[in-house]
């Protein structure tokens, strides 16, 4: 489960939309966000909504 299955679907082009939470604060390092992929893939911003924290929630639909 988790990111092995969701990496799986994306694969597979399973997901139709992608969530995500930015936090204002750089870091060096880590583990990638997205595993490395074969193909592009383009979104559509549809929903932003920012909060007095700083954090930015970002809403894509995947472009078909």
């Amino acid at each position: 489960g988790g990111a092995t299955l969701a990496a799986e679907a994306a694969a597979f082009g399973l997901i139709d939309e992608y969530q995500t939470m930015v936090y204002p604060v750089l870091v060096g390092g880590g583990t990638s966000y997205f595993p490395q992929r074969e193909r592009r893939v383009d979104l559509e911003l549809v929903e932003t909504r920012p909060f007095s924290s700083g954090v930015v929630y970002l809403r894509y639909r995947v472009a078909r």
